[in-house]
């Protein structure tokens, strides 16, 4: 977990993608920290936190362990950005404490499987593990928007950190959790604010799907072209815009 910004300014919590970690949000954190408290975490099999062979990976528990964080820091409300299936967490962590989230930013998360633009073989079928270094650039290829990206080595280095066990339980953890009832149907009875951003050129999922959000009463939708599924790191000012002024109108201020 990461820290940054004033204390006693509005929350901001920041979840990870499959397969990735807190730090796949470095490049955001100049751009929010200066008006909120910005916390970073890396869910259970990520990152630099446990990655247990008997562990729970499934959503709802890794939402309760995000709310343990919050928690744990005295944070009464916060509102809670994620990128891809990190906002499966994000959807989840309101469901079960709606008190703690004031609204959500999502960030080129899919509504729904059928979204789903890119094959599972490329990441189901590595037998070998670590992956070698041409297979982690083919699973990460399809996180950006043009073919031949530089994907920064540290992200690569998240997946190399991760266990077969742990890489395969996580994305099979969101695919049930999507298959159990799209984002959009459970944000619509939640009534939180909800802002979707999505790079148009997405190859992971559909980015016309970002309007299916729109079934959550005053969702923004937010598509940016010339960007992929990681507009966080292919272009950090762009995705600050929208999500600062979101962020603006809907930020609680902490109590003194």
């Amino acid at each position: 977990m990461c820290q940054d910004g004033p204390r006693d300014a509005p929350a901001l919590l920041l979840i990870h993608g499959s397969a990735s970690s807190g730090r796949s949000w470095a490049p955001m954190v100049r751009l929010l920290s200066g008006s909120h408290h910005v916390i970073r975490i890396d869910l259970l099999g990520h990152g630099r936190s446990a990655k247990p062979a008997d562990g729970s990976y499934a959503i709802p528990d890794q939402a309760r362990r995000a709310a343990a964080v919050l928690d744990r820091l005295g944070i009464e409300r916060a509102v809670v950005v994620a990128h891809s299936s990190g906002g499966t967490v994000a959807t989840a962590l309101a469901e079960q404490r709606s008190e703690l989230v004031t609204a959500l930013a999502l960030v080129n998360t899919g509504p729904s499987l059928a979204a789903y633009l890119a094959p599972d073989s490329a990441a189901t079928g590595i037998l070998q593990w670590p992956p070698t270094d041409e297979q982690l650039r083919e699973l990460a290829s399809t996180g950006f928007s043009r073919p031949g990206y530089q994907v920064p080595e540290e992200l690569l280095d998240d997946v190399r950190s991760m266990t077969h066990h742990t890489f395969l339980a996580t994305m099979q953890a969101t695919r049930s959790y999507l298959e159990q009832r799209p984002l959009p149907d459970r944000l619509a009875v939640l009534g939180k604010p909800l802002l979707v951003i999505f790079g148009a050129d997405d190859r992971r999922w559909r980015s016309s799907s970002a309007g299916e959000y729109r079934a959550v009463a005053g969702a923004e939708v937010e598509l940016l072209p010339g960007l992929g599924h990681s507009p966080l790191l292919e272009d950090p000012p762009r995705t600050a815009v929208p999500l600062l002024a979101f962020t603006a109108k809907h930020a609680v201020p902490v109590e003194r």
